[in-house]
């Protein structure tokens, strides 16, 4: 099997972050909204893109 040498390394820090916060789920989502908030100059803003529901609606004749 093909051994991926960089996604090796992004699960195990993953995994070690994880595990710095006893895998509690809120702790890591405080841990990371602390750190967008400390770095606001980093975050990129995006336009929202909204997609018509015209195409998901056949037209009715």
């Amino acid at each position: 099997m093909y051994k991926n040498e960089i996604l090796d390394e992004i699960h195990k820090y993953r995994e070690e972050y994880a595990q710095s916060f006893q895998y509690d789920l809120r702790a890591i989502f405080d841990d990371l909204r602390q750190k967008q908030v400390a770095h606001k100059a980093r975050l990129v803003r995006l336009p929202i893109n909204r997609w018509s529901n015209k195409s998901l609606h056949p037209t009715r004749n």
